[in-house]
């Protein structure tokens, strides 16, 4: 298989399943799919949405928990990832300080996730004393944590090797200065989140011969102004294949795709706050062509 892919279809359906032809007819001995599970901005939402919010009866981590488990008995090749701020939103954080949350994404078998600005609310101690409860990795690449209790539990990034694919993860998150209070985050050095992701991107593609790189980012999905956002860190990348964003809330109708610096596609996909919604990307991987097809879709808990 090589490691260079095309974006060869876009399909979008909204609340279901429902995958474009092409892509529901491409299976084979010859091809092989991976289903990518998102979420991002849970914000402590253990519960649904009560009747008399903006969001009657949505969210839940209960509703999450049935369709993640149904996906995972219908295909072979599931990841399921977070894009950060996880904690912070209802008392459940305020009483348990972020236990409940990570206990509840480990029972669904999260395998990976990266931090946001919310994920410090309890400083950095208060995190280290919560990690225990996370059974999946946080995964980082452009916080400095070498002089913080963090220096040794935070990776850069994971390969998860899914049947023939290997698929590399990352993670970047926003400055914290104005956003957190500094004796919250403490030491951690925030770097330039397009200089390090691109760097280990290309560690993933070149040394570890990652087929596809995924980039958990809480960057946000767009700005007015030239703050780094996951649309300007797609154009300015070369390996990053995919962005999972978060920290905006932004409900994209569709995934943005932008083209990199070598003119090849970036899928950009963030699913709003909340956990209203569960993003779903199917690739399907031609061996014989070193063509990637794909189906978007996300569900709605009701």
């Amino acid at each position: 298989m090589k490691r260079r892919v095309f974006l060869r279809e876009l399909t979008l359906a909204g609340g279901g399943l429902l995958l474009a032809p092409n892509i529901a007819l491409a299976q084979g001995k010859d091809v092989q799919k991976l289903t990518i599970l998102h979420t991002n901005d849970t914000h402590s939402r253990i519960d649904p949405f009560p009747s008399d919010s903006k969001f009657p009866g949505l969210g839940g981590v209960s509703a999450r928990a049935k369709i993640v488990s149904r996906i995972r008995k219908q295909e072979e090749h599931v990841l399921l990832l977070d894009a950060g701020d996880i904690w912070q939103g209802t008392p459940y954080f305020n009483f348990y300080h972020g236990e409940l949350e990570f206990k509840a994404m480990s029972s669904m078998q999260y395998d990976a996730a990266t931090l946001g600005n919310h994920d410090f609310d309890i400083g950095i101690d208060g995190l280290v004393k919560q990690l225990p409860h996370a059974s999946f990795p946080f995964l980082n690449t452009n916080y400095h944590f070498g002089d913080t209790p963090l220096h040794d539990k935070i990776k850069e990034y994971k390969i998860f090797q899914l049947g023939d694919l290997r698929i590399g993860v990352t993670g970047v998150g926003v400055e914290l200065e104005g956003l957190v209070l500094p004796e919250l985050y403490g030491k951690i050095n925030y770097q330039n989140p397009m200089e390090c992701s691109e760097k280990t991107a290309a560690h993933l593609k070149n040394e570890e011969n990652c087929h596809f790189v995924i980039c958990l980012s809480h960057l946000g999905f767009d700005y007015s102004s030239k703050k780094v956002s996951d649309v300007v860190l797609g154009k300015n990348s070369k390996h990053i294949d995919m962005i999972i964003g978060g920290h905006t809330h932004t409900f994209l109708e569709a995934p943005v795709v932008v083209e990199n610096l070598e003119g090849n596609p970036v899928i950009i996909n963030q699913v709003g706050w909340g956990g209203i919604q569960l993003g779903r990307v199917d690739l399907i991987f031609d061996r014989l062509k070193g063509k990637m097809h794909s189906a978007f879709n996300r569900e709605i808990f009701s």
